[in-house]
Parts: structure tokens; sequence; C-alpha cells
């Protein structure tokens, strides 16, 4: 038997499919782009199917549910931010 090419997982309730060794970030910007692009500047985060946000690096795993979920993560300071 072959292994699958591709896993389906869940974003926001969307079927998509992403190749072996994809990361959750992967999964969501198949589903949608722009979120992904909030994801990456740290105004939303991904959530598994209990609702704890997880690293957008973490390896998908077929049948992932995820969400994207409001950042409450501080923003990062940019060199001549104030405090």
């Amino acid at each position: 038997m072959t292994e699958p090419k591709q896993l389906r997982a869940f974003v926001n309730g969307s079927a998509v499919y992403v190749t072996l060794g994809a990361t959750v970030l992967d999964a969501v910007r198949a589903a949608d782009p722009a979120a992904a692009g909030e994801v990456e500047a740290f105004t939303r985060a991904i959530a598994d199917s209990r609702g704890l946000v997880i690293d957008a690096a973490t390896v998908v795993t077929g049948g992932a549910v995820l969400r994207v979920v409001s950042s409450r993560a501080p923003k990062a300071v940019r060199p001549g931010d104030q405090p």
C-alpha cells in the first residue's frame, strides 16, 4: 500500500488538502491567504480542535481541525519604537 501524498485538514470548517509535511500555516494559507498573512503578522493565531493556540510551524496531521482566532500575543517591538 502506498502512502498518501496529501492530507485533508479543516480550517474554519472548510476542507483543504496539503502535502505531507505541510505546516498548519500552510493549511490556513490554502484556505484563506489573507488569514495566513494575519497569522504571520501576529494579529491572528491558529487554534486546534480543543481551542488551544498552536505554533504555526506545527506539522499538519490528517483530519486536523484548525481555527484562526484573535491573537493576544504582544505585538513585536520594532527597532526605534518607544517602549
